[in-house]
């Protein structure tokens, strides 16, 4: 017999669920391991705020001595933004957390997870994990993409981190079954560019039209998530010859120090926004921010159709 599984919900997420209205799920990682104090606690209030701006309730997610909550007040999200004792805690990595009472901020996978066993369809991020680059001699693949093949959250991102081998992870992706959709775009973008100069496989240009396939996809048992990528917008995004000159000198780094595994990609994004002179943390904070605004637009929408299904 299965331990049951004990879920603390902040009170606007229980009100909203309750009432079966739009709630968008966000990741903790951004906050613990994302960005530097306090530019992560100013960028989770922020991200919040834009969220409910756009008509839904945010529920934040992390582990907190050893329990998961869904939904944070400001003295908890506080607490998380400033403890040096938060691990990073993948969806593999929950119950042993959870066991030692220990504290979690929640990557993708933890956090699709999570919002799954809450009844939460809709989740937004800065990035997800993808392939990495060398993946065909380390293996290294996140965690992210698997779970995108097994829970059905749809996960509203700009696209994959362009520190990782964008190609391979759609093509990884097309295994795991899991539709990947650009919002009012025909091209993939890279995170802190419009474009990875691939092709997505599909184009939605609106919030409503995305909720459709939401419904649609759920209706036809496919039991995968669904990959929303969006791209940054024009203003905010950094020169490709640029960006992609600063990633090589990055990963160099991290090759040449024997960064690996889990310490990978927030060395990389921290080596990034170092040599861009802090560039690309302008630029990460407003593309989540433009996440969490569709997303929630998109909760609104998926709501209110299925709402009217029920």
């Amino acid at each position: 017999m299965s331990a049951p599984i004990s879920i603390r919900y902040g009170s606007e997420v229980a009100a909203a669920i309750a009432q079966r209205g739009p709630i968008v799920a966000l990741e903790s990682t951004i906050i613990t391991h994302g960005m530097p104090y306090p530019a992560n606690l100013e960028t989770a209030r922020g991200v919040e705020k834009i969220v409910r701006d756009n008509g839904s309730v945010p529920a934040t997610i992390a582990i907190m001595a050893g329990e998961i909550f869904v939904g944070l007040d400001e003295d908890q999200l506080a607490v998380l933004a400033r403890s040096p004792e938060v691990v990073k805690a993948s969806g593999r990595d929950l119950a042993a957390i959870m066991v030692r009472k220990g504290w979690g901020g929640t990557t993708v996978s933890a956090t699709m997870r999570i919002a799954s066993l809450a009844g939460i369809d809709i989740f937004a991020t800065g990035g997800v994990g993808g392939v990495h680059r060398g993946a065909e001699a380390t293996f290294d693949i996140s965690a992210d993409l698997v779970e995108l093949g097994q829970t059905g959250t749809t996960v509203v991102c700009a696209g994959v981190k362009s520190i990782l081998d964008i190609p391979k992870t759609l093509e990884f992706i097309e295994t795991q079954r899991v539709p990947v959709i650009a919002y009012g775009s025909d091209d993939f973008p890279a995170f802190y560019t419009r474009s990875s100069g691939l092709k997505a496989d599909h184009r939605l240009d609106t919030p409503e039209e995305i909720a459709e396939a939401m419904i649609l996809h759920a209706a036809l048992g496919s039991g995968t998530g669904i990959l929303v990528a969006n791209p940054i917008q024009e203003d905010d995004a950094l020169d490709p010859a640029f960006i992609d000159r600063t990633i090589a000198e990055a990963v160099a780094a991290a090759e040449a120090q024997g960064i690996a595994r889990k310490e990978v990609t927030p060395f990389l994004l921290d080596r990034i926004n170092q040599l861009s002179e802090g560039r690309s943390l302008k630029a990460n904070i407003a593309l989540v921010k433009n996440n969490a605004a569709l997303a929630a637009r998109i909760a609104v929408a998926h709501s209110r159709l299925r709402n009217a299904r029920k």
